[in-house]
C-alpha cells in the first residue's frame, strides 16, 4: 500500500491545476485554526476540498504513521497543515516543533470504498496559548461533522464483524492521552514513526528543516511479521501505551515508562511489580515474565476488555488481537 504521505506531489499538482482552470483551489481558514472561537462544524476550518472524499485542500498534507494506535480497527485518515512560510524543525527522533497556526488532523473510518462510513474528525490546533484539542463526529448523511465537546456514542461495525459502540472523547479525555506535565501536546508525527521518504519531499519545499537521522526507525505495523520482534512490539507499545505511560504524563504514577526510547528493562516493567494497577493485575505479580506472557499482566490488561481492567483505557472497546500476539511473542523471546 503506498503511503498517504506520498501522495504530496500530487496534491500540489492538483492545487495548481484547479488555479490554471481560473478557479483557485480551497485553502484552510486561518482564522478558524488561531482564533479563539471552537467553530461548530469541522467545515468551518476549510481543510477538505471533498470532506465526504477526504481530499485535502491546497497545502493540507495526507501522511501515515509507520505503526498507527489501534482504536477497534478503525482506518484513519491523517492530515498536516503547515501555515504558509513556515515549517516544522526536527531536532531528534521524536516530535518536530510546530509553529503556530499548525493543524493536525485525524479521521476515523469504518467499512471499504462505498461503504467507507466517516465517524469523526479530532483536530489539534497550535494556536498561540497552546495546543487545543476538538472532536467532530459526522452525521449519519456524512455531509458535516460537528464539535461535540462533550463526546459520543456511534454504533458501528468493526472490521471483525463485531457491533460496538464506539466512544468519541469528550475534551477532557483528549488531554489524557495527549496531556504532558499539564500541557496538551501532539503526539503521533514523532519523526521516527514517519517515512523519509515522506519528509524528503517536505524537506525540498521547505515544509520541513530536515531528515533526521532517527526518521523511519519505527517498523511498519503490515510488516511485523518480517520485523525483528523487539523492534515491532518496542514500537507497538511506544504508539499505543507510552504517551501516558512514561514520566509527567497521566500514568507516570504506574512507574512504566513504555517509550522507545526507554532501554530500562525494569522501566519497561520486566519483573516489575504493579505500583498502582488495582484490581487491573488480577492474580498477577509482575507487569513482564520474561518467557511467560501468561502471567504477565501487561498482556492480562491487554487481552482484556473490561473497563478499569483493559488497557489503553481509552480510544477502544474492543481487544487487540493482532496487537497482543506481538507483545506476546516479545515477551515469549525475552
Amino acid at each position: 500500500m503506498i503511503a498517504r504521505g506520498l501522495l504530496l506531489a500530487g496534491l500540489l499538482a492538483l492545487g495548481a491545476a484547479a488555479s490554471a482552470g481560473g478557479a483557485p483551489p480551497p485553502v484552510p481558514v486561518v482564522s478558524a485554526i488561531t482564533g479563539p472561537a471552537m467553530p461548530a462544524t469541522l467545515a468551518e476550518f476549510g481543510f477538505f476540498a471533498d470532506p465526504r472524499a477526504q481530499l485535502p485542500a491546497a497545502g493540507v498534507i495526507p501522511y501515515r504513521l509507520n505503526t498507527p494506535l489501534y482504536s477497534d480497527g478503525a482506518e484513519k485518515l491523517r492530515f498536516l497543515y503547515l501555515p504558509p512560510g513556515t515549517e516544522a524543525r526536527f531536532a531528534d527522533d521524536g516530535l518536530p516543533a510546530l509553529p503556530v497556526g499548525t493543524a493536525l488532523i485525524k479521521t476515523f473510518a469504518f467499512g471499504e470504498g462505498a461503504a467507507r462510513r466517516l465517524v469523526e474528525t479530532r483536530v489539534l490546533l497550535h494556536r498561540a496559548e497552546g495546543w487545543v484539542a476538538l472532536p467532530y463526529v459526522w452525521d449519519e448523511g456524512q455531509s458535516e461533522a460537528r464539535l461535540a465537546l462533550a463526546g459520543a456514542r456511534v454504533p458501528v461495525t468493526t472490521p471483525e464483524g463485531r457491533a460496538i459502540s464506539y466512544r468519541v472523547p469528550n475534551r477532557n479525555q483528549c488531554k489524557e492521552c495527549h496531556g504532558l506535565n499539564g500541557a496538551v501536546v501532539p503526539i503521533g508525527p514523532k519523526a521516527r514513526n514517519l517515512s523519509a521518504a515522506w519528509l524528503a519531499p517536505l524537506v525540498a519545499a521547505g515544509k520541513v528543516n530536515t531528515v533526521p537521522a532517527g526518521a523511519d526507525t519505527l517498523p511498519r505495523w503490515e510488516d511485523r511479521a518480517t520485523a525483528p520482534v523487539a523492534a515491532a512490539a518496542r514500537a507497538y507499545l511506544d504508539v499505543n501505551c507510552a504517551h501516558c505511560h512514561r514520566p509527567g504524563a497521566a500514568a507516570s504514577n504506574s512507574g512504566l515508562d513504555l517509550r522507545w526510547e526507554q532501554q530500562d528493562l525494569h522501566a519497561l516493567g520486566v519483573m516489575k511489580r504493579p505500583v498502582a494497577a488495582g484490581r487491573g493485575a488480577g492474580a498477577f505479580e509482575f507487569d513482564i515474565v520474561p518467557g511467560h506472557p501468561e502471567r504477565s499482566i501487561l498482556v492480562h490488561r491487554m487481552r482484556s476488555e473490561e473497563p478499569g481492567v483493559a488497557m489503553p483505557e481509552l480510544g477502544k472497546a474492543t481487544a487487540d488481537a493482532e496487537g497482543t500476539a506481538l507483545i506476546e511473542r516479545w515477551i515469549s523471546a525475552l
